[in-house]
């Protein structure tokens, strides 16, 4: 292999070990075996592996700057996060350092670099594994998650998705006498969706009716235009689609417009966030309002009391209101009946 050719996922690979664990061998820090540093060594030895600068750890000055860890910027959801996070950094004098993962195979080695630069990390959703988060959290660096549980002892601020999941599902049953609604988005991949699919499935079961498996597709506009085209072209086509947010939602009223049906009349929609263009559409979408740049603020100022040194950072979650108008089949001057959800 030619000099500069290895990455650290190589060395890892010919070691048998993770990239986190190399990271460590390189940083010389505590929580590695005599035996598996040595293993480490001799690969980064073998391949002629030489980490870049930025990749050596974390410096011991202050660098006056935090990092965001996002998936992309390609909805409004990540945007308007980034921009509640960034006015608590820029009200403390503190630059920023944004990372767009886009689902790169190097994202946990890029994650690492950023490490190098920076006081601290918000990592939201699933933009590293667990296993690369718990071993920053050993090595002390500052870590707040969003948009995913808690890891071990790294803090996380979250929506309260489980209960307006609930309270959505359940006023398209029992308020408007839907019997055949589809979930659209795949659980899978965010857990804040996953909680949502958990409210709508819950609903089905307090009504003492079992909910068909969720129509799987990605989080975009057109992912959830093809979703909804298949949902609606089945013979027993559902009266009702829940979408896991706003954009897919968008995306089922033209996959409905397209097919000749009419929303809400021949098929209810809704979806989840309450982006600005939610109450614009020509059906007016039910949603669910999160409070998204809130939820940068809050991790923002998570993080830099951990940077402070607190010891008593704790996870946070954030109430979200069902934000009734007309694409489930209410008026639309139902538009100001919102419900929030309290702690649970």
């Amino acid at each position: 292999m030619k000099d500069g050719s290895a990455t650290i996922y190589s060395v890892a690979r010919q070691a048998g070990v993770s990239i986190a664990t190399v990271s460590r061998v390189q940083r010389g820090l505590h929580g590695v075996t005599p035996a598996t540093r040595e293993l480490v060594l001799d690969a980064i030895e073998n391949l002629r592996y030489r980490p870049s600068s930025l990749a050596r750890g974390l410096a011991s000055r202050h660098h006056g700057a935090t990092g965001i860890v996002f998936p992309d910027l390609s909805g409004p959801y990540y945007a308007d996060v980034i921009l509640g996070y960034e006015g608590e950094v820029v009200a403390r004098g503190e630059s920023l350092l944004i990372l767009g993962t886009h689902e790169r195979e190097e994202s946990s080695e890029l994650v690492l670099d950023l490490v190098g630069r920076v006081d601290g990390l918000l990592v939201m959703a699933r933009t590293v594994p667990d296993d690369v988060v718990r071993a920053l959290g050993r090595d002390g660096v500052p870590v707040v998650l969003l948009g995913r549980p808690p890891v071990g002892r790294i803090p996380a601020v979250r929506e309260r998705s489980f209960e307006s999941a609930v309270h959505l599902t359940e006023h398209l049953l029992h308020g408007h006498g839907h019997r055949r609604l589809v979930f659209i988005g795949d659980p899978s991949l965010s857990p804040d969706v996953a909680e949502r699919w958990r409210g709508f499935a819950d609903a089905h079961r307090r009504a003492g009716l079992e909910a068909p498996a969720p129509v799987l597709c990605r989080f975009r506009e057109a992912d959830g235009h093809d979703a909804a085209l298949r949902a609606l072209s089945e013979p027993a086509r559902p009266s009702g689609l829940v979408c896991g947010n706003d954009e897919m939602a968008i995306g089922a009223c033209g996959a409905a417009e397209r097919l000749g049906l009419r929303v809400p009349a021949d098929v209810a929609v809704t979806g989840w966030d309450d982006i600005p263009l939610a109450r614009f559409l020509p059906s007016h979408l039910t949603t669910v309002r999160q409070p998204t740049r809130e939820l940068g603020a809050t991790a923002a100022r998570l993080l830099f009391d951990l940077i402070g040194g607190s010891s008593l950072a704790e996870s946070e979650s954030l109430p979200t209101e069902l934000v009734v108008r007309a694409s489930c089949g209410c008026t639309r001057n139902d538009d100001s009946r919102h419900q929030e959800v309290a702690p649970t």
